[in-house]
């Protein structure tokens, strides 16, 4: 993977995740900025506005939290419930590629809308569970973090998820919107984090720091991390400009399933003759579609049988 950190014109400007580091403060943080690879994304499918934006906000964290993995493989982000949306599901890899869907009832999410303006993660999911898996490849056992899912939003449930299994102090900001531009109207989505870093004795006081660092974040508004006219750069100028930031390993952000026409047979493969057969299609076809990026792929039992 290519590094961005030092070259400056080939750091991407948008669909993109950076770090950030405030000068001589104990306190690390990352941006995402998603436009193109959430509109593809979201776009697939005619999700209700509330299930869209919720699945947005999946991703920009999936992406806020995967970019930082030392390692290849990819980060899992899910949190599932009994409310309308039964599940919603993003998933980054370190390649930079973003995938990702919502299971849910529409005559629910309809219900659970009105009266508000746009309801939260736990209007929709109700009672359940966030989740993070790290997955390392075929070598390695997948490591899972679970915890409740607590408050109106995503980005509480990461906020808890981050104190309860690694003890480290987080504030999480995720915006999703459909933004109007000069090539049309589109989703667009971001996400900014912050975490304490343990201090020492050249730092200073990290709880002061905690502090104020916390209070500059919470002015970052919707809008703000939405816009695409405002840089990264900018964004983080805005908010931390007395003490100097800088932006670190931008990395480019795109859509792209995992989904292929082998993989799909070779999933196939695994029912037998009698579920097989029930699958045909009245033209003699089995026709099976991607949840994730919703591709159709058409195929021939012989095919499939053959493997």
């Amino acid at each position: 993977m290519t590094d961005h950190a030092h070259d400056a014109t080939a750091a991407p400007v948008d669909d993109l995740a950076a770090a950030f580091q405030i000068e001589g403060w104990p306190v690390r943080g990352r941006i995402v900025r998603l436009g193109q690879t959430i509109d593809a994304i979201l776009s697939a499918h005619a999700y209700p506005e509330p299930v869209a934006a919720l699945l947005g906000e999946a991703c920009a964290l999936a992406a806020l939290v995967g970019s930082s993995l030392k390692f290849e493989g990819r980060l899992i982000v899910q949190a599932q419930g009994d409310g309308p949306v039964r599940y919603v599901v993003a998933d980054y890899d370190t390649d930079g590629h973003m995938r990702g869907y919502c299971r849910f009832d529409e005559d629910e999410v309809a219900a659970a809308s009105q009266g508000f303006a746009r309801p939260g993660a736990r209007s929709l999911l109700g009672q359940g569970v966030f989740v993070m898996t790290l997955d390392r490849g075929p070598d390695f056992e997948r490591t899972q973090g679970i915890t409740p899912i607590e408050g109106e939003s995503l980005s509480l449930a990461a906020e808890h998820y981050f104190q309860q299994s690694e003890q480290i102090p987080t504030k999480v900001r995720l915006a999703v919107g459909s933004v109007v531009t000069d090539v049309g109207v589109g989703w667009r989505a971001g996400g900014a984090l912050i975490q304490l870093i343990a201090g020492d004795e050249a730092r200073g006081s990290t709880e002061e720091a905690w502090d104020r660092s916390r209070a500059l974040f919470q002015t970052l508004a919707d809008d703000e991390l939405l816009d695409p006219t405002i840089t990264p750069e900018t964004l983080l100028f805005r908010l931390f400009h007395e003490d100097g930031v800088r932006l670190e390993d931008a990395r480019a952000l795109v859509a792209q399933c995992r989904c292929s026409r082998e993989r799909i047979a070779g999933v196939l493969t695994s029912f037998d003759p009698a579920e097989r057969a029930e699958m045909v299609e009245a033209d003699g076809k089995i026709r099976v579609t991607c949840e994730y990026c919703a591709t159709v792929y058409e195929l021939e039992p012989e095919e499939i049988a053959a493997d």
